[in-house]
């Protein structure tokens, strides 16, 4: 059941500023809710434009004492952004179809994605196939993955060069080698920036390695 204290946690789960113990909790919630695991990934763009603005903040400087008027506007273009592209997951049947022969995904306007990486399990016959798109504050980051071997929240973790991590979106898998699904997300790092792209679940165990 959704209730309201759990609409509230959307938005705190995706900043990643809830506790422990909220987190294992709301985690447990997502497993059977698919309105919180929607609007998580909806708010992957606003979470990555923050981390961009706080990367830019220089040291000592408290990044929501003078917030940029530029600020608000890049969020919510990235809201927006996160918007279209739900309703656009009625084309994620085509978008397979051209990822698996190999061709990166074009978006509206036939424009290209910067990077792709790719993984695939023998073992358990997961696959995956990650596409990013450079952006002002980061990437737009879509995930087509199937044959994911276990039940729960799961999530797409991007790995930069210079080892960060971010966590790109999560969703509630299905597990029992669930076909083909698709979703979205935003990280603050440019594609030329990351290493590759762990799939994980919700206690950080690596299901799948994904590389260029």
């Amino acid at each position: 059941m959704c209730t309201p204290p759990h609409r509230r946690d959307v938005g705190a789960y995706a900043l990643g500023v809830l506790g422990a113990a909220d987190t294992f909790r709301f985690e447990e919630h997502l497993e059977g809710c698919p309105l919180c695991a929607g609007g998580v990934v909806e708010l992957g763009g606003l979470t990555a434009a923050l981390r961009w603005y706080a990367r830019l903040t220089p040291p000592g400087v408290d990044p929501v004492v003078r917030a940029g008027p530029g600020l608000e506007r890049r969020a919510t273009r990235a809201v927006a952004a996160g918007r279209r592209r739900t309703r656009r997951r009625r084309l994620a049947a085509t978008a397979a179809v051209v990822l698996a022969a190999g061709v990166p995904f074009a978006g509206p306007g036939g424009e290209r994605e910067a990077g792709r990486w790719t993984g695939a399990d023998r073992g358990s016959g997961m696959t995956a196939v990650v596409t990013a798109r450079a952006r002002e504050w980061g990437a737009d980051v879509g995930l087509e993955v199937a044959g994911v071997p276990d039940t729960g929240v799961c999530s797409l973790v991007a790995v930069g060069r210079d080892g960060d991590e971010e966590t790109v979106t999560t969703w509630s898998s299905a597990g029992g080698g669930e076909g083909p699904r698709r979703v979205s997300g935003g990280v603050a790092l440019r594609p030329g920036a990351i290493a590759g792209f762990e799939v994980r679940t919700a206690a950080g165990r690596r299901l799948l390695r994904l590389t260029r």
